[in-house]
């Protein structure tokens, strides 16, 4: 029987890395003109448990907004990118588990529903770790369907911003801009539902309040995704 894959030694070098990234984000995030909508509503229902969804290029606030709360975790791919990206999200207080549909995935998928059941919330994003960006892979609401705990997207937008020449078009606010973030209904996926159809639902959902941020901190006058 083939040895399950394991992530690589963790690199000083890597570690330095992401420290550097993680300092400049918790700055530039305590500068920003943040308003949270329905965000009592969402901690109430996340009490025993769920996953926190948002489009691969909008995570930079919401990394930075639950650093130090020990119930969330992250799913990350071993690829080096993966490295770094582990390592920002042990610096921030998450618990991080590593594998990918192709690497390491029975494994991984065991470790996250295991962390569901205890309770934890699972920080998601449906279109990573390579896209394309803004499509919901089925990874979620399988999560969803075998925990029975519930799907929650969320929108997010700042202006001014930056928008990287990345896939995922990532998203860094200037300092001192104003950002918003919205979260959505609750979404269950049913043991008999359709995965593509759940997929379909996220991806509306996570689309509309995305748009509804970007008209929020914008006016209307950035295009956003669709």
């Amino acid at each position: 029987m083939r040895e399950p894959e394991r992530p690589r030694p963790r690199s000083w070098k890597t570690i330095l890395l992401a420290r550097l990234i993680t300092g400049a984000a918790r700055i530039l995030c305590a500068t920003l003109r943040l308003r949270i909508d329905r965000e009592a509503e969402t901690d109430a229902l996340l009490r025993e448990g769920g996953i926190l969804v948002t489009w691969h290029g909008r995570t930079l606030l919401p990394i930075n907004h639950f650093r130090g709360r020990r119930r969330f975790f992250m799913l990350v791919s071993l690829s080096r990118d993966g490295d770094i990206q582990a390592e920002i999200m042990r610096g921030s207080g998450y618990s991080v588990v590593r594998g990918s549909t192709g690497r390491r995935g029975v494994a991984a998928t065991r470790e996250v529903l295991s962390l569901l059941a205890e309770g934890g919330i699972l920080a998601f994003t449906p279109d990573g770790p390579r896209g394309p960006s803004g499509v919901v892979q089925p990874g979620v609401v399988y999560f969803a369907q075998r925990s029975g705990k519930p799907i929650v997207p969320t929108g997010i937008s700042a202006s001014p911003r930056r928008l990287l020449t990345t896939w995922d078009g990532y998203l860094i606010p200037h300092p001192f801009a104003r950002a918003r973030w919205i979260y959505g209904e609750p979404i269950w996926v049913a043991p008999e539902a359709d995965l593509n159809e759940a997929s379909e639902r996220v991806q509306a959902a996570l689309n509309r309040l995305e748009a509804e941020a970007e008209r929020a901190v914008t006016g209307g006058r950035v295009p956003v995704k669709t």
